[in-house]
């Protein structure tokens, strides 16, 4: 438990609006007064109600909402952020909590003119109230006690002016709630090629180290992940491999909801532990189509992303002139119970300290802006780009890992430029691995077509450290450059040919190589990092 929060103020002030948007905001569990006055026994009547707190006030000196809030605060401590005591009335109330828990108690009085107050209670009041004025309860001795709280609150929110949202940003600022210090959490991986890079499976390995994996992108690329065995299309690689951590897809994803439900039913998300962006893209079969019909000439997966992102941005105010009307995460029904904002799920992970992992899809040279255009995807696939799709400040990013092949490839057929290619057969002559494996191994995640290779490509490759701000190196497929790397489980175990490969790649990127994959297996990655 981070703060015990209790909330005071006039009838029809706001106090509701304020508690119920502090739960929906953060972890908490609230505590209501009228609750703990049935736990004492008091009928669940209004002025029954009313009577017994007063009862209780004389009887332990406002001690009550204290002692009854023990049993509650003793069971949630460890599992919420906030506990929440709505409402307090009496200044005894308020001193016996702060005297209770110390700096962790905090007291919110919602403030609001007596003409507004009065305006809303007649606006709202129920059939019991009929014959009530707002002059006569404010009359009453513990109402009109509630009016002054202001004097002795921690912080004083007037409501007046203000939605839902922005009360409980301002009751709640300085708390570290809303972290205004940005700490470095959150690491971002990103593929250095044209995709294919193994970015699954590093970041399955990976994934233990973190609380919240992020994925961004759309079902154009798959990620292979060798234990437990999984290919992902859109969740983050390491869903399977820490079953603790909270799986966001941020609001830049395209969504083919057909496959997003296959994984959520193979992973065994519930509602608790994955969240879908509200303005996520729905991908509709129109997409797919329209892709099927236009986009040969670049050998695209065809999956509908760029359709889907190019109607999300021409259907702003209006129908598409192609396919369906825009529909986000929040319109489909079957994704409804996943859907809620991803931006408040960071900023509770950040107020709580948690490190963050954001997986970032295809690679640099397929980015829309900085790849060979045509020959590109259909969104920015750089560091920078992933943050945005996912909603993350730059300031949040601590590492930025890169992850880079021996031999880079591209989708076979038309997919655009690449220097040197290569054939299959040399590569398996040099590193006196088998043909049929490296033939098996490059075969396209969701195209199922055949891989270009080609050799090392130095300039791209310096090129996408600039670009993406690499801190750290990622290095794949060490096995292709020779085949005994597969048996190396530490860097020294690694070939002579291959530590001077990856002394020149620290020294263009002027990054180090803290990750080598040496082969697609569980133990299968040499881990040279300096960071945790």
């Amino acid at each position: 438990m981070k703060y015990l929060i209790a909330i005071s103020g006039p009838i029809a002030s706001g106090k509701s609006v304020l508690a119920g948007e502090i739960q929906k905001r953060f972890e908490t569990y609230p505590v209501s007064t009228r609750q703990l006055l049935v736990d004492a026994g008091t009928p669940n009547d209004r002025n029954e109600l009313i009577e017994a707190g007063k009862r209780l006030d004389a009887l332990t000196d406002g001690a009550w909402i204290r002692d009854g809030s023990r049993r509650y605060i003793e069971q949630h401590q460890d599992t919420h952020d906030i506990l929440l005591i709505d409402a307090v009335r009496t200044e005894r109330q308020v001193h016996h909590l702060r005297e209770a828990f110390g700096e962790k108690f905090v007291h919110i009085h919602v403030s609001v003119p007596f003409a507004i107050a009065k305006e809303r209670y007649e606006r709202r009041r129920s059939a019991s109230d009929l014959d009530l004025q707002y002059e006569d309860v404010r009359a009453d001795s513990t109402e009109s006690g509630v009016w002054h709280l202001d004097r002795i609150a921690d912080r004083v929110v007037a409501n007046v002016q203000c939605d839902a949202a922005s009360l409980v940003t301002r009751a709640t600022a300085g708390l570290g709630l809303f972290p205004l210090a940005p700490e470095r959490l959150v690491d971002v991986l990103v593929g250095g090629q044209y995709g294919s890079e193994g970015k699954g499976n590093i970041c399955a390995y990976l994934a233990h180290d973190y609380d919240v994996l992020v994925r961004v992108g759309g079902p154009n690329a798959g990620h292979m992940v060798a234990y437990p065995e999984q290919k992902y299309v859109q969740l983050p690689s390491g869903t399977r491999s820490n079953l603790t951590a909270k799986i966001l897809i941020g609001a830049g994803a395209t969504i083919w909801p057909e496959q997003i439900l296959k994984e959520i039913a193979q992973c065994g998300l519930t509602k608790d532990r994955l969240v879908i962006d509200e303005r996520a893209m729905i991908i509709e079969q129109s997409d797919r189509d329209v892709e099927a019909q236009l986009l040969d000439g670049i050998a695209s997966t065809k999956q509908g992303v760029g359709a889907a992102t190019a109607r999300k941005i021409i259907g702003r105010g209006c129908k598409p002139p192609f396919g369906d009307g825009v529909r986000l995460a929040s319109d489909h029904p079957d994704l409804k119970a996943f859907v809620r904002p991803v931006a408040h799920e960071l900023e509770n992970a950040y107020a709580s300290g948690l490190r963050v992992m954001l997986e970032g899809t295809q690679g640099t040279s397929l980015s829309l802006h900085h790849g060979h255009y045509p020959f590109v995807t259909s969104r920015e696939t750089t560091a920078s780009g992933c943050l945005a799709d996912a909603g993350i400040a730059p300031n949040r990013v601590r590492r930025v890992i890169m992850v880079t092949r021996t031999y880079p490839i591209r989708v076979g057929g038309t997919s655009g430029p690449m220097q040197l290619p290569i054939e299959a057969r040399i590569v398996a002559e040099r590193s006196g691995l088998p043909l049929h494996q490296i033939e098996k191994t490059e075969v396209g995640t969701i195209s199922g077509t055949k891989r270009r290779m080609a050799e090392f490509d130095w300039e791209q490759f310096r090129r996408s450290a600039v670009l993406n701000g690499a801190t750290d190196i990622a290095l794949t497929f060490a096995d292709y450059i020779t085949a005994e790397n597969q048996n190396a489980q530490r860097f020294e175990q690694l070939s002579d040919e291959t530590r001077r490969f990856i002394a020149e790649v620290e020294h263009v990127a002027n990054a180090p190589v803290s990750l080598i994959s040496t082969r697609f297996h569980r133990f299968g990655v040499i881990d040279r990092r300096t960071w945790r």
